[in-house]
């Protein structure tokens, strides 16, 4: 009974930070959504990282009623302007050094909410190359994914004081694992196989 009077108090709160950050991302980027009844049911909400902003706009994409777990890694505390919505909206692990407690703290995260965004590229810096953390998660728990396209109309991340570009946001249709590995061979190596799948994913995301 604790655990669930605590659970709808994070709802609560998730949804008051969403409306407040409603009201700075909406009128800075001016946001468009397709896709949003895919947000439906459990999933592993994947996206490309590209700027800080990213977690609010997709949190206010979503919508209050629809909470987030974000696993986002401790360098973003490091930003005042947004630790407060990193605190709020996300688990903070340490992926340079990911450890048991990190692992413990990710399966919390998954069981306390029904969609856990993952940036597979773990970092904002331009020319990274996906992780697999997002497919062994997605594995591991048996949820789909759902791919999360960030379209800016204009530069992004955007320039400070006035350059803050139209977005778009796309949520695709939930996806499995196994539909990403559709005509891999049986034999290939294990770190291949993630590779390829990584890979997979990323170009789902771009056209979702």
């Amino acid at each position: 009974m604790l655990a669930w009077i605590s659970d709808r108090v994070r709802d609560v709160l998730y949804g008051a930070l969403a409306v407040l950050a409603s009201m700075v991302v909406w009128p800075l980027f001016r946001l468009s959504i397709r896709g949003r009844k895919n947000l439906k049911g459990e999933g592993i909400l994947v996206a490309r990282h590209r700027s800080y902003w990213d977690i609010p706009i997709l949190c206010v994409a979503a919508g209050p009623f629809r909470r987030i777990g974000f696993l986002a890694r401790r360098g973003l505390l490091k930003n005042p302007l947004f630790a407060p919505f990193v605190w709020g909206f996300a688990t903070v692990i340490d992926r340079e050094a990911f450890s048991a407690r990190d692992f413990r703290k990710a399966i919390r995260a998954a069981e306390r909410n029904r969609i856990i965004g993952i940036f597979p590229e773990g970092t904002t810096r331009p020319g990274a190359k996906p992780k697999p953390g997002a497919i062994r998660f997605a594995e591991l728990l048996g949820r789909p994914l759902i791919p999360a396209n960030i379209i800016p109309h204009g530069p992004y991340p955007p320039s400070y004081p006035f350059g803050f570009p139209r977005v778009e946001v796309r949520f695709g249709r939930p996806l499995t694992v196994e539909e990403l590995a559709q005509g891999l061979p049986p034999d290939i190596s294990r770190k291949e196989r993630y590779r390829i799948l990584s890979q997979r994913l990323m170009e789902r995301i771009d056209t979702a």
